[in-house]
């Protein structure tokens, strides 16, 4: 199947397509406020589409809301440390609402947050070079990716698109065994908001429970500093201990649980959001 397609809708910017089976409001422009909304249930019924999933400034959540979305997680201070942003659902299927896998995403984020004041071994990374990825790694990120996850929301398979990603506003981290990338990230910069959001988080099989993820988090935070950025979040599998593991022992906060959202690893699971302000 294919990826799912990032397009504009007047000067907003919507993810939609039948990989993920839902339309994802990626960036608001306040012109298309409210009309974006009849727009996206028009397709979401055109498409048949299960969910929006919408990321929209506070000035937008009332009107959301009246529109049949509910508050799935919010990040305050996400906007040059002002003003909030706010993750919303709206459901057009019971069974993309329904969240069977609760009971173990409960167990994980409680697992989580009773780590929040350990801290990260500092054994195993001395052990390996880090550095920023250029292009000329972009077979290799591709090739772990590949290994680790089955399926994602996002065609990370793709070196076309990682090369385009690289050339925008997104940077690769990564730890190398010799000239082997082993542990990867990314960091997805929105310069004019000074926020980013921390992702893509792949280890090899192999080097897992190294503590590799938690090191190249710190990192890349480092780097955000540098660049003037003072929110950093992710959206994280809800059902994975570890990488909740790694921002909770991080410092950040949790906010929510976004329902059934995101086609990985071969399947809709839900996702945990986590937020931390770098000054």
């Amino acid at each position: 199947m294919e990826n799912d397609t990032v397009t504009t809708v007047g000067k907003s910017i919507i993810q939609h397509g039948k990989f993920n089976d839902r339309i994802y409001l990626m960036k608001l422009d306040k012109s298309d406020n409210p009309e974006i909304l009849d727009y996206m249930d028009e397709l979401a019924l055109k498409k048949k589409y299960s969910k929006i999933f919408a990321k929209v400034p506070e000035y937008a959540k009332k009107d959301f809301l009246e529109h049949g979305y509910t508050v799935e997680a919010h990040i305050p201070g996400f906007f040059n440390s002002k003003k909030d942003v706010y993750f919303l659902g709206k459901y057009f299927s019971e069974d993309r609402k329904n969240d069977s896998n609760s009971e173990l995403d409960e167990k994980v984020l409680k697992t989580a947050i009773s780590k929040s004041n350990e801290s990260f071994s500092e054994k195993h990374a001395d052990n390996f070079s880090y550095r920023i990825c250029t292009e000329k790694d972009i077979p290799d990120i591709v090739n772990v990716y590949k290994k680790v996850f089955e399926t994602y929301p996002f065609p990370i398979h793709d070196p076309a698109y990682i090369k385009k990603t690289m050339n925008m506003n997104v940077i690769y981290f990564a730890f190398f065994d010799r000239d082997k990338i082993v542990s990867l990230s990314s960091a997805e910069i929105d310069p004019d908001s000074c926020n980013s959001e921390m992702t893509d988080f792949a280890t090899l099989p192999e080097y897992r429970r190294l503590g590799l993820s938690g090191f190249l988090l710190n990192i890349m935070e480092k780097e955000m500093k540098k660049m003037d950025i003072t929110t950093v979040y992710t959206i994280a599998r809800a059902c994975s201990y570890g990488i909740n593991i790694v921002f909770s022992k991080s410092g950040y906060t949790y906010s929510g649980k976004l329902i059934n959202n995101t086609n990985i690893a071969g399947s809709f699971e839900s996702m945990n959001v986590w937020y931390k302000h770098l000054i």
